[in-house]
């Protein structure tokens, strides 16, 4: 990865002084640009952002690629439906007993998930077999107490990619939140 961000800055720095500033231009204060030249190089600066951006994202690409393959690649997603039974806090994940995320949701990606959004929270490699994915769940239940709720799935990891989603809905029937990890087959 650290050679993919070297060759990118390398890349950047050679953009901008291929750019280059007029051979008659001394110093910032005398250059003197006329509205078609400034138009020129703004056009040419947006056609770098853009150029940057791709680059950006083919190398995000790439890392995925390279870290995590699809024969290896296992990813874990957080969804939630409703929300009047529990307030999201917290999330913990383990897979096969050691500990692999661990995270904080604020306001607004609780509220996220509420409208219908989708987290990855997890993104690791796993050999062919079986496994054993635990998640927690905290945050504030019915009548605003403090909730804590654990749910277990064990899966067999087969060659190909294995994708899960922990799923927090309300069962109305129980007027409590119910926590199913779903294994996309």
């Amino acid at each position: 990865m650290k050679s993919h961000m070297k060759l990118f800055f390398i890349t950047l720095v050679y953009v901008i002084v291929s750019i280059g500033i007029p051979a008659h231009a001394q110093d910032v204060n005398s250059i003197d640009l006329t509205q078609t030249e400034f138009t020129a190089i703004d056009r040419d600066v947006q056609t770098l952002k853009k150029e940057i951006i791709d680059l950006n994202r083919d190398l995000l690409m790439l890392e995925e690629e390279l870290f995590y393959p699809a024969d290896t690649q296992v990813a874990v997603f957080v969804s939630m439906d409703v929300g009047a039974f529990f307030g999201l806090d917290t999330v913990t994940l383990k897979l096969d007993d050691k500990t692999v995320a661990n995270y904080l949701y604020t306001s607004r990606e609780t509220q996220a998930l509420l409208k219908g959004g989708v987290q990855r929270i997890f993104i690791g490699n796993l050999k062919v077999g079986e496994h054993e994915l635990v998640a927690f769940f905290t945050g504030k239940g019915p009548n605003q107490r403090d909730y804590k709720r654990g749910t277990t799935l064990t899966f067999t990891k087969g060659v190909t990619s294995k994708y899960l989603e922990l799923k927090i809905s309300d069962s109305q029937v129980k007027e409590q939140p119910e926590f199913i990890v779903k294994d996309w087959q």
